[in-house]
């Protein structure tokens, strides 16, 4: 088991590095230049255009400002925004919190009502209520993410005026202590619901086919053979093995926990990562958007390893392969 960590750990490891060249590189080379930004379109000045370039290094070959950017990396400095001027872990670190705690939360809701449903309509297959609840998860799977929550934001503030409308916080009330958090979790009810729809589905409907799957198999129908009791073979057979590629897309949801859901922190004009990531592509700001990337490549490295390790737990064959 040992060896199987630290393998997997190595990997994520030079993920993380071949991520963080990869994305360094494509960034500057695209289309755009955040000086022209920084300097205006209008009229801009030739010597503000020079002195901004030579400020932040741009005037420097490209191989020379990725040898500059890691030098820094490895002392704790992911550089400076070039439009706010601030620390890049600064603004990253004001953002993320709000999304963690949006997306996480909208996570943890789906895959356990979605894997719940998916059992429940497995152990019912070709019922009525079956057909029914599939038919439902395709409906809700193919409405687009900022559609619905625009029609949620209509229906529940605009119309009956039970839920505010967008933020994350009533700015003028000024609550602390418990109240705050109240006001927060009524916050949360629209974009968490608006996630909760349209996740939900996939974990039905991946959970339902691969636990059907797995009760065909032949070791199954021995079991059955043997006399054994259904709800045993169910809990300690089918599950156990039906489960992986549910975890499999959870962990890959909390992977991306920390880029967020852009379209709809936007619409609920969310304070996270989506609108931050948005703004710093259309400015081309470099070190910002090479810090999320950064953190994005770790995050999702750290829960693939944390996978890995469950997978290895439920299935003993994975980490003697």
């Amino acid at each position: 088991m040992g060896h199987y960590i630290r393998k997997r750990i190595s990997t994520g490891i030079l993920t993380i590095v071949f991520s963080f060249c990869l994305t360094f590189f494509l960034i500057r080379f695209a289309p755009g230049n955040p000086i022209k930004v920084l300097a205006g379109t209008d009229n801009p000045n030739l010597e503000l255009i020079e002195h901004i370039t030579i400020r932040y290094g741009l005037d420097k070959p490209i191989p020379v400002q990725f040898i500059n950017y890691v030098k820094n990396i490895l002392k704790g400095d992911l550089g400076y925004s070039y439009m706010s001027n601030e620390p890049v872990s600064k603004l990253i670190g004001e953002k993320i919190f709000a999304t963690i705690l949006l997306t996480l939360t909208a996570s943890i809701l789906s895959v356990i009502a979605g894997t719940y449903l998916g059992i429940y309509a497995a152990r019912r297959v070709n019922s009525i209520l079956d057909k029914v609840m599939c038919s439902i998860s395709y409906i809700f799977d193919a409405l687009p993410g900022f559609w619905l929550g625009l029609i949620l934001i209509l229906i529940f503030a605009s119309k009956l005026g039970i839920l505010p409308t967008s933020g994350m916080y009533d700015l003028r009330a000024g609550y602390e202590g418990l109240a705050r958090v109240l006001d927060i979790a009524k916050h949360m009810i629209l974009p968490i619901s608006t996630l909760f729809i349209i996740q939900v589905p996939m974990y039905f409907r991946i959970t339902r086919s691969s636990i059907l799957q797995t009760m065909s198999e032949d070791f199954i129908l021995t079991l059955r053979a043997t006399g054994m009791r259904e709800s045993k073979i169910f809990n300690k057979y089918i599950l156990r093995n039906a489960i992986i590629p549910t975890i499999t897309m959870f962990s890959l949801s909390l992977a991306f926990t920390v880029s967020g859901v852009t379209l709809t922190e936007i619409v609920f004009a969310w304070p996270g990562m989506g609108r931050l990531i948005l703004d710093a592509i259309i400015k081309r700001d470099y070190p910002l958007l090479t810090g999320i990337y950064l953190m994005i490549s770790i995050s999702i490295c750290v829960f693939m390893i944390i996978t890995d390790i469950i997978y290895a737990l439920i299935d003993p064959r994975i980490r003697l392969e």
